[in-house]
């Protein structure tokens, strides 16, 4: 079963170009539904064995277990991704998901912060311009200067960046590069961390990363959530502060300050205008 659920996996990765987090996503879920249904008083052995009943007694052992029905709608979407492909490729015969139902999500607006809040975080980072100082104060600027997701910063590169120009090339691996802005902020805290940080954090020097960790590897995504973690922290904001909270507070604040809804898109790198329209919503209810 489990060489089955890998060509899956491979489908998703090379023909549907899924994310990285997609992938991880799925994986985690079909892997929890294959240990429910081998755990069951029946064990099932093949995927064609899979019936509707069991499906539906997973969704309720889900929602018994008080998963939030965002994660529970995820999982559904999974299983019904999987068993389609399942009977697409003629490895099942019924697609046992076509009646399977899903719970209703009342979807939230995203958190943003305010200026002030903003500007407490970024001042949160230490001053002492030691290498760790001088990248998590770079980190923070761009982050809030680009609306960038944690993925595309921590897959970018010394050649990405272009001081000189003002700007930074994003290749988010789902849409098409996009050239960003930089404000004066992050120009001089990158600048910063490029002549006195970097050099003294890189181990190897061929790596090309542009931001490293204290190994002088590239920092991977559970270190920048770490660092904005801790600063939010010791900025006093409230604990649910992620990177991505941050990507919300660009896109509010650039629709604040009169930015056009298709700019703003193209800076988040958005597919379609419907998911940055959201942020219309957040400025109108702040202002209500």
């Amino acid at each position: 079963m489990e060489a089955v659920l890998n060509l899956f996996l491979e489908f998703l990765s090379e023909e549907q170009r899924s994310s990285s987090n997609t992938i991880a996503a799925y994986t985690n879920d079909l892997n929890q539904f294959l240990s429910f249904i081998r755990e069951g008083n029946e064990p099932v052995a093949r995927w064609d064995e899979v019936t509707q009943g069991l499906l539906r007694a997973f969704v309720s052992r889900l929602q018994a277990k008080d998963y939030a029905s965002s994660t529970v709608a995820r999982k559904v979407a999974a299983l019904r991704s999987f068993f389609h492909f399942l009977s697409t490729e003629k490895h099942i015969a019924v697609d046992p998901t076509h009646e399977l139902s899903s719970p209703k999500v009342i979807k939230q607006l995203p958190k943003s912060l305010s200026a002030n809040q903003v500007a407490h975080l970024m001042a949160a980072a230490p001053e002492d311009n030691s290498p760790k100082s001088l990248r998590d104060r770079a980190l923070l600027a761009l982050l809030y200067a680009t609306g960038m997701r944690v993925t595309e910063v921590v897959r970018l590169s010394t050649h990405d960046i272009d001081l000189d120009r003002e700007q930074i090339r994003c290749d988010s691996q789902i849409d098409r590069p996009r050239s960003l802005p930089l404000n004066t902020e992050a120009v001089e805290t990158l600048a910063a961390y490029l002549e006195l940080s970097r050099p003294q954090l890189i181990k190897d020097p061929g790596e090309t990363a542009l931001f490293l960790n204290h190994r002088g590897n590239r920092l991977t995504r559970q270190g920048l959530w770490l660092i904005i973690k801790v600063c939010a922290k010791k900025a006093g904001l409230p604990a649910d502060v992620t990177p991505h909270t941050l990507r919300h507070s660009f896109a509010a604040h650039q629709i604040s300050r009169g930015t056009g809804l298709r700019e703003v898109q193209r800076l988040l790198g958005h597919a379609n205008i419907s998911t940055t329209h959201v942020y219309t919503q957040m400025v109108e209810e702040s202002v209500e």
